[in-house]
């Protein structure tokens, strides 16, 4: 699918989400307001912070890492529905926006936001008092990449990016559709070429190993992928390989197919949003 048409559908997708937004069963449910947090300089280094109303008690705190196959036509707004429908059950969510390609993002400088962005949620747990013991990446497609990738930072070399004892240690992540083999997205030219894009040239081996998550198998902390049988944006391949070569290293990896394509997973109300939804409750 060439680079227009998975933009069409990322357009599509936004609009249905943002449309979705807060109805689940029933009627409308008022928003809840978020508090921005800025992690950097940067006017796509922030993260939205969204609280349970009325000071019900946190399940859990998810971070929420949007995809867009790493390029800066779209950003956090895909997330927000994610947040604004988990924030209703209980849970507190961290939006985290970062640089892509094409806004001074690439690398090392979209793995750099990541990191540090999640990090930053120390800052946040300080000032509200939220407990980080249960906290999972919940990422879509490129971000499920990212996500995944930040579950593995205590294991990079000195030096990578993200690398050190993260502040903020996730517990689990939830990959939707995610982009975990690298290497074959390269192969695939997937959205024409977005893994170059990216990453730069594939003669640059180390910094492909240091970015992949197949690298990086096996994680110290469940992940599951969730992936859509109709996907043709990310192929199920993607979800189906890496849970394989995490599970053959001794990791705690599942798949679980559902239905509907690349975007019914960030849905609120669909079919595959609820099984993602029954995936954080197990976290």
């Amino acid at each position: 699918m060439g680079r227009r048409s998975v933009l069409a559908l990322l357009a599509a997708a936004a609009a249905g989400v943002l449309a979705a937004c807060g109805i689940r069963n029933g009627p409308k449910i008022p928003p809840v307001t978020a508090q921005r947090f800025a992690y950097g300089s940067d006017p796509s280094q922030f993260a939205d912070l969204y609280l349970p109303a009325d000071g019900a008690a946190v399940t859990g705190v998810i971070v929420i890492i949007h995809g867009g196959y790493w390029r800066s036509t779209y950003g956090a707004e895909l997330g927000e529905p994610l947040a604004q429908d988990l924030v209703t059950r209980g849970y507190a969510c961290w939006n985290l926006e970062y640089r892509r390609a094409g806004n001074g993002g690439g690398w090392p400088e979209t793995f750099d936001d990541v990191a540090a962005g999640i990090d930053h949620l120390a800052v946040a747990a300080s000032e509200h008092g939220l407990d980080l013991g249960s906290t999972t990446a919940l990422g879509h497609s490129a971000g499920g990449h990212l996500a995944v990738w930040a579950a593995g930072r205590a294991g990079l070399p000195a030096g990578a990016p993200g690398a050190g004892t993260p502040t903020v240690p996730l517990t689990a992540v939830v990959s939707q559709a995610g982009v975990l083999d690298l290497a074959a997205a390269r192969d695939l030219g997937l959205s024409d070429g977005a893994v170059e894009n990216l990453l730069g040239e594939p003669e640059d081996t180390e910094r492909y190993r240091l970015a992949d998550p197949m690298s990086a198998v096996p994680l110290p902390v469940p992940v599951v992928a969730v992936h859509g049988r109709k996907d043709t944006t990310v192929p199920p391949s993607q979800s189906e390989a890496y849970v394989h070569a995490a599970t053959a290293a001794g990791g705690s990896a599942d798949l679980v197919m559902v239905p509907g394509d690349h975007f019914a997973i960030i849905t609120p109300g669909s079919k595959a949003w609820d099984a993602v939804v029954a995936q954080l409750a197990r976290t």
